[in-house]
């Protein structure tokens, strides 16, 4: 495996990639490794020539009451999951060597940002589709691997590789879970003990969720309620929100009758856990 941190080597490296006509899955991440990230490159391991994984804490997307030093790191330990899962190439850049000098312009997303997450972290996905797009320039990936546990930024990537038509397929990749159904997270060690007790009731209730709208239930507003209700009975957990909108364009609706996404986002006393379920009532 290959250990790339500047900009002209990595350029060099997928240049003979591509003379070789071999083709290239991409995992970016921003490291802390967990089994999520694990089953993407093993998804993308699976399909391609060459995987590159990207390891980089991208500032812009970090809001003024956000703390990026605090966002954990554990570059050895990433390095060693890499190898062991036969990635190809890791580029692992400084913020210096991503941006040199002070942005000059970044991507400004304007369609399904004020909700979910976007809605509490304004400016938020500017900096995801920015850095992405930048990565996607450097890489030039066939096919790029996202986890559907934050399935806002699946399906803005989406829209934004079809709207500027970057030759990047996205696959999306389902959820990885605890055995008690907590979604993998990088965010799950700032858990205290009896918080962690507590949080796989998140999912034990979009479960729930998804047999209700099995059963016959259409009404967005009766579904918001009944997770609400559910997830009001957490003792440790203050709700962000719950909103059950169209996938992926991510626009209200007065009936479940369309492929839809339910999702929820709670805090506790060190983190913020997000969650959803995707259900296809088109089908």
């Amino acid at each position: 495996m290959k250990i790339i941190q500047e900009i002209p080597a990595l350029k060099t490296e997928i240049r003979s990639y591509k003379q070789q006509n071999q083709s290239i899955g991409f995992v970016p991440t921003m490291g802390f490794l967990h089994e999520g990230h694990i089953s993407l490159l093993e998804e993308a391991r699976k399909h391609h020539d060459k995987v590159v994984l990207s390891i980089f804490v991208n500032p812009l997307q970090f809001g003024p009451t956000e703390d990026l030093d605090r966002y954990p790191r554990d570059f050895k330990r990433d390095e060693q999951i890499a190898n062991e899962l036969g990635v190809d190439l890791l580029f692992y850049p400084s913020v210096e060597e991503m941006y040199p000098t002070t942005p000059s312009m970044t991507i400004h997303v304007t369609q399904g940002v004020n909700v979910l997450c976007g809605a509490s972290r304004p400016g938020h996905f500017d900096g995801v589709t920015t850095v992405v797009m930048k990565l996607f320039m450097l890489v030039q990936p066939d096919k790029a691997y996202f986890g559907q546990k934050d399935a806002q930024q699946v399906a803005v990537i989406t829209n934004m590789v079809n709207m500027f038509n970057v030759p990047v397929e996205i696959v999306p990749c389902p959820t990885i879970r605890e055995e008690d159904g907590l979604a993998k997270s990088s965010r799950n060690v700032y858990l205290s003990a009896l918080e962690r007790l507590e949080a796989p009731s998140i999912y034990k209730t979009l479960h729930e969720a998804v047999l209700l709208m099995d059963e016959g239930e259409t009404n967005p507003s009766r579904m918001i309620q009944f997770v609400q209700n559910k997830l009001q009975e957490l003792p440790l957990a203050e709700i962000d929100y719950i909103e059950l909108l169209a996938y992926p364009s991510l626009h209200e609706v007065d009936e479940i009758k369309e492929a839809i996404v339910l999702a929820v986002a709670l805090k506790y006393k060190k983190a913020r856990l997000i969650d959803n379920v995707i259900v296809n009532k088109g089908e």
